[in-house]
């Protein structure tokens, strides 16, 4: 239970649905809320597919190209800090997809996968933090691919609510829990890259 509560917390501030959010309700203005639904329910799969992916072969790739883990965790922490200080710097919280790539999506049938998925939910830096999360037994794998599902749960929920979600909180409040997401964020970045280093240079932390 520990490790599925861990692999929750520690992925939704990351995934933050929050900020998908204004994509999500632009690219499905049209559509009925039923409709809407099924676009969620189905990026939602899709980014536990590849949270899943990046879990179990995210080890495979970091011996194939000599890869420490621990690099890899420094690489995600500094990620992660970046990705931190765009939410909290007021106007720095930029859409995760382009003007360009956001007038493409528009014309696609199905963003399900991409963009929703693919970057906005299951980005560099949740399939760094996934490549990251080496469990020893099976069990310990099975919750923390529970885990997955259940942040992809709670997306779901927030996307679905999305519309009622903005008209309740509005502009500040939707900064304010930008800001919220991205101090957890900033959080655990830091927390990646000083546990790293603490193992690379075990001198430093003495």
């Amino acid at each position: 239970m520990e490790i599925l509560l861990a692999t929750f917390t520690t992925l939704f501030s990351i995934v933050n649905p929050f900020g998908a959010m204004p994509v999500f309700l632009t690219l499905t203005a049209d559509d009925r809320a039923s409709e809407r639904a099924r676009t969620a329910l189905r990026a939602c799969i899709y980014m536990v597919a590849v949270l899943t992916v990046a879990f179990f072969g995210g080890q495979y790739i970091l011996n194939f190209f000599g890869i420490n883990i621990q690099h890899l965790r420094i690489a995600g922490g500094i990620l992660l800090i970046r990705s931190a200080f765009d939410l909290l710097t007021p106007g720095g919280n930029r859409d995760r997809v382009g003007p360009e790539a956001l007038e493409e999506s528009k014309q696609k049938d199905d963003i399900s996968f991409t963009p929703l998925a693919m970057p906005m939910l299951s980005g560099p830096g949740s399939m760094a933090i996934c490549i990251g999360l080496i469990r020893p037994t099976y069990v310990d794998k099975a919750m923390t691919v529970a885990g997955f599902v259940l942040v992809a749960f709670a997306a779901f929920i927030v996307l679905i609510f999305s519309l009622r979600l903005t008209r309740v909180l509005g502009k500040p409040g939707m900064a304010a829990m930008s800001r919220i997401m991205g101090f957890i964020t900033l959080a655990i970045g830091v927390n990646f890259l000083a546990s790293a280093i603490g193992v690379l240079f075990p001198g430093l932390t003495r």
